[in-house]
């Protein structure tokens, strides 16, 4: 999931390291994902800032393996709470793929996933959805699937996607959020929204941050940052994020393994995953 000098990364830093722990609040709560699992000895370090992190049950993008898997207990024991995330599939996908049949696959091989590694019944799995505006007819198809068989199931279905706002029709502008709330009520929603403002860039110091600020108030997660940062929606919080443009957590090592996303949630636990 986007200047660089070193007065940038200096005074990034300085933002990160001045910022309390999240859990030690009451709400919001500040909580991070990455591709690549950030190994057990980092993970005291990560609950010093935040209360919760995304959990891939598959290879995350650009990712040919999940090395995620099998770590829910240490994790948990670490007094995480959890995003679940199944990457799903982009438009390219279906020139190849049956969109239905693809959906109800991958939405089974997420339940299987979840289910193996100890999630309770009733837990939120976020589908990935990383292109933004409105959804082709293809990925309709795909995310119909996809909910239909969750519903069937013991968990329930989110979906990560863009909250901010693309030209559509002529005068018309839609987010992804916009077009998967239009076609399904429950889906709970987690939205990327990096645009400076009102995301105030890779810093965990929140000034009254509200939810409904990702560009949905019925959002359960707002992604507020990301590693990389993405030039044309942050350059005016450019001067928080690393020299490399990588956004990265307090008393973790400064290397593209360890950059990660920044969120915000009402909830310590978003997925209800513990």
């Amino acid at each position: 999931m986007s200047l660089r000098s070193a007065l940038v990364s200096t005074f990034a830093l300085s933002l990160l390291l001045a910022t309390p722990a999240a859990h030690a609040q009451s709400g919001p709560y500040t909580g991070f994902d990455m591709n690549l699992y950030p190994g057990d000895a980092m993970l005291p370090v990560l609950h010093k800032s935040f209360s919760y992190v995304g959990y891939w049950l598959n290879a995350p993008p650009g990712e040919k393996l999940d090395n995620w898997k099998g770590k829910r207990a240490v994790i948990a024991q670490n007094g995480f709470g959890f995003l679940i995330l199944f990457n799903g599939r982009v438009d390219d996908d279906f020139k190849k793929m049956d969109p239905t049949a693809t959906g109800r696959a991958d939405a089974t091989k997420a339940i299987a996933a979840a289910t193996a590694e100890g999630f309770p019944a009733h837990a939120i799995i976020f589908l990935d959805l990383e292109e933004g505006g409105r959804m082709m007819p293809q990925t309709t198809k795909y995310m119909t699937a996809w909910v239909d068989t969750m519903r069937h199931s013991n968990f329930r279905t989110g979906a990560y996607c863009s909250g901010i706002e693309v030209d559509d029709d002529p005068g018309v502008k839609i987010s992804t959020a916009d077009d998967i709330r239009s076609h399904f009520s429950d889906v709970a929603l987690w939205l990327a929204n990096d645009e400076c403002p009102p995301a105030p860039g890779c810093t965990l110091k929140q000034n009254g941050l509200q939810l409904s600020q990702s560009g949905r108030a019925d959002a359960l997660v707002w992604q507020y940052a990301q590693s990389p940062r993405r030039p044309e929606f942050t350059r005016h919080c450019a001067i928080t994020y690393a020299h490399d443009g990588d956004c990265y957590a307090p008393g973790t090592p400064k290397l593209g393994k360890y950059s990660l996303d920044l969120n915000l949630s009402s909830s310590p636990d978003p997925s209800a995953g513990r």
